[in-house]
């Protein structure tokens, strides 16, 4: 990515403290559990380690150390019984999930050769996560738990911790990154407007204001041949254009490409939301001629570029791409009632990763639909195989609310005017999905992803404390 974030994830382990004494062998036993289930974490996110915490006071050295460092999530390895008082101070002032791991060391008990050090140390995690879960219910904190088993490995276990950590690294990106909103939405889409100062308090993403006066001289430093060539040759390595593509016939636009990676790194830019109104004329037109598929290698890169001005679409693109890998801009196109299925797609930038059917394509056209001018469109071809959609939307006091969907792309038939384009099967019907997905009260924009999110979009509104709207799986 452009702009790189890594989760930070408090994690920490408990046990009684008055069993230690009592017990001399269990101490090297929970740090050889302590230390074997860190490396069941991801690379992907650091690790904020809290360690192995057996009275209130190092509770409460392990809470200053999650604080100091902000942590995204924080993860609570259940070893054997422990009052909550060793759990609570660690977590009391955080505003972050408590994932409570319930796992225990062996897969069942040898019932005639178990002592009590055996029992309590590799035979007891789920001793303690009753009242774990008790005393976080009862101090308002958002948590979850996860019971599984560490002999032999655990797949599911395995497969939350890693979708946890996916999640936590969404709320990093939110908090570490800018979105940088380039001219206003579409006049009158309502339904995209948003109160920036209340999107910084509730979701913690902070919008800079860009003008496009300062966007059309975004490319006039970059006098670099070679880098101007190498973002030619990624464009058209990127692309197949109609007519043939050449480094000389996209020049102009691997000069903006290069420009906008120095300029999103430079203002640590996640999320763009775009609109041009203008005459479309002079270099405003040039620049928004060859917009989408310069916007498109931002996405490629890993920022998310939303047409139309939309914040919230960008959002829910950042979102899918960072926990699925892609991330694509789409809205209901129409509805093919022979074949009970829904065309959902959208003009604009798309994600190049999400093209797996066929190499994305280019190619002029005169007139942008609804828009100022014409120029180039992209086509990206998104693989058959299950699909999710994320649309996030806000109430009438402004609290943040996501919808999603899962569904099953098929091969047939699609629109090939220069729009990306893809055919949805859902469960619950063509019909049932559009009126169940309007009834939501979704934006007219979602973005999509390649594969099933919906478990892990649930964790994501759990960070984010934000309610979810599931239409059907």
């Amino acid at each position: 990515m452009l702009v790189n974030t890594r989760a930070r994830v408090g994690v920490f382990s408990i046990a009684l403290g008055a069993y230690l004494p009592q017990f001399p062998s269990l101490e090297s036993e929970f740090k050889a559990q302590y230390e074997a289930f860190k490396k069941t974490l991801p690379d992907t996110v650091e690790v904020i380690d809290g360690g192995l915490v057996t009275t209130k006071e190092l509770s409460m050295a392990a809470g200053d150390k999650f604080r100091a460092a902000d942590v995204d999530l924080v993860i609570l390895q259940l070893l054997t019984y422990a009052t909550s008082y060793n759990m609570l101070p660690a977590v009391r002032d955080l505003h972050v999930p408590v994932v409570l791991v319930n796992v225990q060391k062996l897969r069942a008990p040898d019932y005639a050769n178990t002592d009590t050090p055996k029992w309590l140390g590799e035979l007891y995690a789920c001793g303690a996560v009753g009242e774990m879960a008790a005393d976080l219910e009862r101090a308002g904190k958002c948590y979850a738990v996860i019971t599984g088993v560490a002999e032999g490995g655990d797949p599911y276990v395995q497969a939350e911790l890693d979708s946890w950590c996916r999640a936590a690294q969404v709320r990093r990106r939110f908090r570490d990154t800018n979105l940088a909103q380039i001219g206003r939405p579409y006049p009158g889409m309502m339904d995209l407007y948003i109160d920036e100062a209340n999107l910084y308090n509730r979701m913690w993403l902070y919008t800079k204001q860009f003008d496009w006066e300062k966007m059309w001289a975004i490319a006039d430093p970059v006098t670099d041949q070679e880098l101007i060539e190498a973002r030619a040759r990624d464009i058209l390595d990127t692309f197949d254009m109609e007519g043939g593509g050449t480094v000389e016939k996209v020049w102009d636009m691997a000069r903006y490409v290069a420009a906008f990676e120095e300029w999103v790194r430079e203002e640590k830019i996640g999320f763009v939301a775009s609109h041009y109104d203008g005459f479309a004329r002079g270099i405003g037109g040039k620049l928004d001629s060859m917009l989408i598929p310069a916007f498109s290698m931002l996405i490629k890169q890993g920022t998310a570029c939303a047409v139309e001005g939309d914040i919230k679409v960008a959002m829910a693109m950042s979102i899918l791409k960072t926990i699925g890998g892609t991330g694509q801009l789409s809205e209901m196109y129409s509805i093919d009632f022979h074949e009970d299925i829904c065309i959902i797609g959208h003009s604009g930038s798309g994600d190049a990763d999400i093209s797996q059917s066929r190499k994305p394509t280019m190619k002029i056209v005169p007139i942008f639909h609804g828009k100022t001018g014409g120029g180039y469109l992209t086509q990206f071809y998104p693989p058959t195989g299950p699909v999710t959609y994320l649309g996030i939307t806000q109430d009438g006091d402004g609290n943040f609310k996501f919808v999603a969907a899962e569904g099953v792309n098929e091969e047939g038939p699609i629109f090939l005017f220069g729009d990306t384009n893809m055919r949805t099967r859902f469960s619950i019907g063509a019909r049932e999905f559009c009126n169940q997905w309007s009834q939501a009260g979704p934006t007219h924009h979602m973005a999509a992803a390649c594969g099933r999110h919906v478990d892990t979009i649930l964790k994501v509104a759990k960070i984010f404390n934000v309610s979810v709207d599931v239409i059907c799986r």
